[in-house]
């Protein structure tokens, strides 16, 4: 069941206490809440806080921005607009924290697996870094005060990004989807709200901040994902018994070492097959850690980034099947 679980992600939304939230902020207020940041974090004194790059967001270009948020470390509305915002990023890309995006912090914590307790560990102590030297936004009765009123409580949002082929082509998830709602729990596309799911990845996520601990929520949804990876291996077996769902997974692999153009949208299918094969044990010659860096490497963004130059997309799909056929060769 353990490849069920790509990752995790903690992330505390936060606002200083002696400035408005960054939509009321002029380009001069902002740049005193990211100096303020930076301040904090370089001289805090913790071993959480070394080894983070500075990134001024008005810096990147559009390739360089958009692969950020193909790599699930900034939103898609922080580089929306880049005046007066900056990324703070650590060498393995495992802590970021956005600066002035809806709240003056967004600081996030990646981990590999399901790995709630561990995320949030690490969370907390940089919170705390933070807290000491900046003095964060924080009501006796609300909690945390953030822009939107659905972050306010704990302003954390706790996520496990999870493959759920089996649950997919059984189409069981929209009915999933309505249980959990109930739950305080929503399942969606990789990339949050409004995204629609590709190669079968889900991300679930806790939608209740106020009146619950974040201790409480993060048992929630791991007692959740639990309960779901016990339906994926349930429903993984009944299906690839077929021998047509076999034969899928073959071909996709297929397809893939041998293709010469293949678009981003049948990469993620035909890696999301062979995922399938993996987990059901068909494919042996294959990792799943070897098909999670393909499914990141092949977005356009970051595939253009990594080559180090801009691609029309025809030669994006000529450049995507060149690397899917060297790593899966």
């Amino acid at each position: 069941m353990s490849d069920i679980v790509i990752s995790t992600r903690v992330r505390l939304a936060r606002n200083l206490k002696d400035y408005p939230f960054p939509c009321r902020l002029n380009r001069q207020g902002r740049e005193k809440v990211i100096e303020s940041v930076r301040d904090a974090l370089i001289n805090g004194n913790s071993a959480i806080a070394g080894d983070f790059s500075f990134i001024k967001m008005s810096e990147l270009d559009p390739q360089q921005s958009v692969s950020l948020v193909e790599k699930h470390l900034v939103s898609p509305e922080f580089i929306s607009d880049s005046e007066g915002r900056a990324l703070l990023l650590s060498k393995d890309e495992s802590l970021s924290i956005m600066l002035n995006e809806e709240d003056h912090i967004r600081l996030q914590v990646i981990k590999k697996g399901l790995a709630l307790e561990e995320a949030y560990d690490i969370a907390d102590k940089l919170d705390t870094l933070l807290d000491e030297r900046l003095e964060f936004a924080f009501d006796e009765r609300l909690g945390y005060l953030t822009q939107c009123p659905t972050n306010l409580g704990t302003g954390m949002r706790a996520s496990v990004m999870l493959h759920l082929p089996a649950l997919e082509k059984s189409k069981v998830i929209s009915r999933i989807s309505g249980n959990l709602s109930k739950l305080g729990l929503i399942i969606r596309g990789a990339h949050g709200e409004g995204t629609e799911p590709k190669g079968a990845m889900y991300q679930l996520s806790n939608q209740i901040t106020l009146g619950i601990s974040e201790k409480a929520a993060i048992e929630n949804l791991k007692n959740i994902a639990n309960q779901l990876m016990i339906q994926e291996e349930q429903a993984l077996e009944r299906i690839c018994s077929s021998i047509d769902v076999r034969d899928t997974i073959a071909r996709s692999l297929g397809i893939l070492r041998s293709a010469l153009v293949i678009t981003h949208d049948e990469a993620l299918k035909l890696l999301s097959n062979v995922r399938l094969g993996i987990s059901s044990g068909q494919i042996k010659d294959v990792t799943a850690a070897q098909v999670d860096e393909l499914m990141t490497a092949v977005e356009p963004a970051t595939l253009s980034v990594n080559l180090g130059k801009t691609l029309s997309p025809h030669d994006r799909d000529i450049e995507r099947a060149t690397l899917l056929r060297n790593k899966l060769a």
